[in-house]
């Protein structure tokens, strides 16, 4: 009996140290944590009809298509899933009426660089011409991933996906 005792709390004392490598840094399922839902600010007021660039000199050999997106109303869900070589971001959305295709993240500056070790993207669809049924939550939901290098990860603390009513932030 006296050498069980002190055998069974070594052997406690061991068991109750694999818990602490669970919420720890060294688990790669912890590099980001849950997302959470931010409140978005509207402090730009642009109007997308008037063209950022362009004029009598504009070469329109070398003008990109147009994505004619949309912000989503609602993010209601961000993972962050790693693979070798980087990170895949991958947002649930859900729209207002049903119908809403070419989904896209995309990033808030076009060199998709982190600022103040935040990465932004907005989460967009293009709407169809004509009226569609609102129809219920499920129909309405959609995601879209994109995939990030270490490269553009490098420095990154927060990734961020921007919706129009909220944003969800995943912190590293």
């Amino acid at each position: 009996m006296p050498k069980t005792l002190p055998l069974i709390l070594a052997a406690s004392l061991v068991l109750g140290a694999c818990g602490t490598i669970r919420e720890s840094r060294v688990n790669p399922f912890n590099w980001f944590g849950q997302s959470q839902s931010e409140p978005i600010s509207q402090t730009e007021n642009t109007n997308p009809l008037i063209p950022k660039s362009g004029g009598l000199f504009s070469n329109r050999r070398a003008e990109k298509e147009i994505y004619l997106g949309r912000p989503f109303e609602q993010v209601t869900d961000l993972t962050i899933e790693r693979i070798p070589g980087g990170a895949i971001i991958r947002a649930t959305g859900l729209a207002a009426r049903q119908g809403i295709y070419s989904v896209q993240l995309t990033p808030e500056n076009e060199e998709e660089e982190a600022v103040d070790g935040v990465l932004t993207y907005r989460l967009e669809g293009v709407r169809p011409a004509r009226n569609t049924p609102v129809g219920t939550a499920p129909t309405r939901e959609v995601i879209a991933a994109r995939r990030v290098t270490d490269r553009q990860l490098a420095g990154v603390s927060r990734i961020r996906v921007e919706g129009q009513l909220n944003a969800r932030v995943a912190r590293r």
